[in-house]
């Protein structure tokens, strides 16, 4: 990801360039030199025209803040427990349904490199174009099979290490995870509401799975001034509801 470069504007608006040709075209700004680009990072900036942008290194949290769009994306709270729970580190084989807007996908890809793989189905091709574009732009479509398929279905994957679900009727892919996971490997579904949450939950406890728990995570950030420190006012409160659980035998 580090040759994806973060511009942002006078007005504090974001745009992500990747540096392939002699000039690139970056939407909202017009065409850049890529060698420009490139030489700019060590100073912060560069100018265009009359116009002076600051650049930087893009991180994962500057691209999947900054990507097209198509679907709700998952937001950093809930991707961060999703690795965590889900052991996801260089060398995994991660099974992924639904691609949204790629969101997912980039975060997982970039955790499984060097040696790892990320599989995603998805059943709608124009969800499916979005989330290409994004993984190309992130440059991590290398290690990265998109499939348009249905991941409740009987899928061609075995000995999976991370089986994860972001759709609608996630309790339908258990069966699949169970065939597709090996022996430890770690089931995740996230699903907006509770009623989701029940019976993926049910279907979960009549498959060979156990550790079955599930989280909501809230994030509340700190506001800091000279002598005084209150939570925000504001919080990231509910996203969805995330369930985790392991292949036994």
């Amino acid at each position: 990801m580090h040759d994806v470069i973060l511009i942002t504007d006078e007005k504090g608006r974001r745009y992500l360039a990747r540096p392939e040709n002699s000039t690139i075209e970056v939407s909202g700004l017009g065409t850049i030199s890529s060698q420009k680009l490139m030489e700019s990072i060590s100073k912060g900036f560069i100018e265009v025209g009359r116009r002076k942008l600051r650049v930087r290194p893009a991180s994962l949290e500057d691209i999947i803040s900054v990507i097209e769009r198509k679907a709700q994306t998952l937001t950093g709270k809930d991707i961060a427990m999703i690795m965590h729970y889900c052991d996801i580190r260089s060398g995994s084989i991660v099974i992924e349904g639904g691609a949204g807007s790629g969101a997912l996908s980039i975060a997982l890809l970039s955790r499984v490199r060097p040696g790892g793989k990320v599989v995603t189905y998805e059943l709608r091709r124009d969800f499916a174009e979005v989330a290409r574009r994004n993984v190309k732009l992130a440059s991590l479509a290398e290690d990265w099979v998109l499939k348009i398929g249905d991941i409740c279905g009987p899928i061609d994957e075995r000995g999976a290490d991370a089986f994860i679900v972001d759709i609608p009727n996630p309790w339908d892919s258990v069966r699949t995870a169970e065939e597709v996971l090996r022996i430890g490997g770690h089931f995740c579904a996230f699903v907006p509401n509770m009623n989701q949450l029940e019976k993926v939950v049910r279907e979960l406890g009549k498959r060979k799975f156990e550790d079955v728990r599930s989280y909501e995570v809230l994030q509340r950030e700190m506001v800091i001034h000279d002598g005084g420190v209150r939570p925000s006012f504001e919080m990231l409160g509910h996203t969805g509801y995330l369930t985790f659980a392991r292949r036994t035998i």
